[in-house]
C-alpha cells in the first residue's frame, strides 16, 4: 500500500480520511517524489516547441497580465514563418485543442505546457494554450470567469490563424480538468456566444468535486466556502454536458483521484452524457501529462480518436 493510499486513524474529516490522510491524498508532489524531474522535461520541451511551430504568443483575450493564450498552428512550419491567419484562406480550417493547465489554481503557467502541441500539431490539430489569473490573488469563480473568456475570444477568433470555430475541444490536466469539466456545462448563449461552443471536453486527472479540496490544506491558498464548492464542484451541476467527454486518471494515482473520475463518470451516465472514461495502468499524476504528449500511447491514441471523430 502506498504512503497516499494509507488508512486514517484519527479524527474523520472527508469520508474515512482524517486530516493527514486527507492531505496526502490531495499532495500529488509528495505521492511522486521525481516530479520535478518531470516538470523540468515538460519545461526544456515546451521551449523547444515555441521554437519549432509557428506559434502566436502570449494573445490577450482580456485584461490582466495572465489573460492570455498561446496559439500553435497545424503543422511543422517553424516559428517566424508565414502567420497561420495568412494561410487560413489557402487551407481548410482544421480542429482545435485548447488545453488549461494544471498547478490547483494556484502556481504553473501556460508556457510550461506548450510540449503538449507538437505531436497534435503534427497531427493537423490547432493547440491552444490559456492562462489564467491565479488563487490567493483572485478567487475561484474569477478563474472560472478568465476561462470562459478565453473560449469566447478563441469561438470568435481562431478562424484567423487556421482553427475551425465549430470544432473547439477542451482539455486540461488536475486544476485544469476541473476547469473543462466545469466549462463543459456552460450555457454558451447566455455568455453571449454561439450554441454548442464545444465540440466536446477531455479532462485529465480532474477534480470534480471541491468539497474535500476546502477541507484539505490546499484552502490555505484558495479560500473556498461552501458556496464555491456548490457552484464550482462539475459533480454538482445539474445540467448535462451537451458535448461527449473524455475523462482519463492514472491507474496509480491516489484513491480520491480515481474515486473523483469514478464518481463523476457514474454521475455523468445516470444523466445521459456521451462519455468515455479511462483509467490507465502504470500511469501517475504527473506521466499522464508524457502520455498526453507522447505518440501511440493509449491516452493519445484516444484523445487523437476523439478528435477526428466525425
Amino acid at each position: 500500500m502506498s504512503p497516499t493510499n494509507e488508512p486514517s486513524s484519527g479524527t474523520k474529516v472527508f469520508r474515512d480520511h482524517d486530516q493527514a490522510a486527507l492531505d496526502r491524498q490531495y499532495n500529488n508532489r509528495a505521492a511522486v517524489p521525481d516530479f520535478a524531474d518531470v516538470v523540468a522535461a515538460w519545461q526544456q520541451d515546451s521551449e523547444a516547441a515555441r521554437s519549432q511551430l509557428t506559434c502566436h504568443l502570449d494573445l490577450a483575450y482580456g485584461e490582466g497580465a495572465r489573460a492570455k493564450l498561446d496559439i500553435f498552428s497545424a503543422g511543422s512550419e517553424p516559428a517566424g514563418s508565414e502567420p497561420a491567419g495568412t494561410n487560413a484562406a489557402d487551407n481548410e480550417p482544421g480542429p482545435v485543442l485548447v488545453f488549461i493547465h494544471g498547478g490547483y489554481w494556484q502556481a504553473l503557467d501556460k508556457s510550461v505546457f506548450s510540449c503538449v502541441a507538437p505531436l497534435y500539431a503534427d497531427a493537423g490539430i490547432t493547440v491552444v494554450n490559456i492562462g489564467y489569473p491565479l488563487c490567493p490573488d483572485v478567487t475561484m469563480g474569477e478563474i472560472v470567469s478568465h476561462c470562459r473568456m478565453a473560449l469566447l475570444w478563441l469561438s470568435r477568433n481562431i478562424g484567423d490563424y487556421g482553427g475551425d470555430p465549430a470544432r473547439i475541444f477542451l482539455s486540461g490536466h488536475s486544476a485544469g480538468g476541473h476547469l473543462s469539466a466545469l466549462l463543459a456545462g456552460t450555457d454558451w448563449t447566455a455568455e453571449g456566444g454561439s450554441d454548442g461552443l464545444l465540440k466536446g471536453v477531455i479532462p485529465l486527472s480532474g477534480l470534480y468535486e471541491l468539497e474535500p479540496i476546502r477541507l484539505s490544506y490546499l484552502n490555505e491558498a484558495l479560500h473556498l466556502t461552501p458556496g464555491d464548492v456548490e457552484n464550482y464542484s462539475p459533480a454538482a451541476q445539474t445540467t448535462t454536458p451537451a458535448c461527449p467527454l473524455l475523462l482519463a486518471v492514472g491507474g496509480v494515482e491516489t484513491d480520491e483521484f480515481r474515486r473523483q473520475q469514478r464518481d463523476y463518470a457514474a454521475l455523468l451516465v445516470g444523466q445521459g452524457a456521451t462519455l468515455q472514461s479511462l483509467e490507465l495502468e502504470g500511469l501517475n499524476h504527473f506521466t499522464i501529462v508524457e502520455a498526453l504528449r507522447s505518440p501511440g500511447t493509449a491516452l493519445s491514441d484516444a484523445v487523437l480518436s476523439f478528435i477526428k471523430q466525425p
